[in-house]
């Protein structure tokens, strides 16, 4: 933490290449080095709160020599807030805490304002793909992303994906289905 994390904190006052995308909590880290690797001329920003998630990342990006991701260790809104309009070519929010007790429901992370925000850092024709197994957060979330007038959603009719877009598989998305939940993924356009 003391001496990589330094290195590959993002500068949200740095230029940004094209392509770059943006994972806002990624756990333990396992999907962004995956898409990392799987592409390597992309800039990964990955956006993480919890220490740990950002102590495995590192030791994984030391030990597979990956050299684009930069990472974010603090609150995604806060970054989102400091990025220029337009600037993201994917985004993606895989198994976000589903807050599943009524009165914690104000603290999920999807909500109108969150929908705006990421559709205006998103460039023209970029997606966000998105995904939960906990079933109520997956129908809030997809009454939000559809009624978010600059996001498409991308599956003829509107609903959820049946396979999703190429992804490596989260922990907290197989301790789901350990528990038998189903997953239900979502994936919008920006108009």
């Amino acid at each position: 933490m003391d001496e990589l994390l330094p290195r590959l904190r993002f500068d949200p006052a740095s230029p940004l290449p094209s392509p770059c995308w943006l994972e806002i909590g990624f756990g333990a880290g396992e999907h962004l080095a995956w898409q990392a690797m799987q592409n390597p001329q992309t800039l990964m920003i990955g956006c993480e709160v919890y220490r740990n998630g950002v102590a495995v990342l590192l030791s994984q990006i030391e030990r597979e020599k990956i050299a684009n991701i930069r990472l974010w260790p603090e609150d995604a809104r806060d970054l989102m807030d400091r990025l220029p309009d337009r600037s993201i070519d994917r985004a993606f929010l895989l198994f976000p805490d589903p807050w599943p007790k009524k009165r914690h429901h104000k603290r999920r992370l999807v909500s109108p304002q969150f929908a705006d925000l990421v559709a205006s850092r998103l460039r023209s024709g970029a997606h966000i793909h998105l995904a939960t197994d906990w079933e109520p957060y997956a129908m809030q979330m997809l009454a939000v992303l559809d009624a978010c007038g600059a996001l498409a959603n991308c599956v003829p009719g509107g609903g959820f994906l049946e396979s999703g877009p190429a992804r490596t598989a989260t922990r907290f998305e197989r301790r789901g289905e350990r528990l038998g939940h189903r997953v239900r993924e979502l994936l919008y356009q920006r108009r």
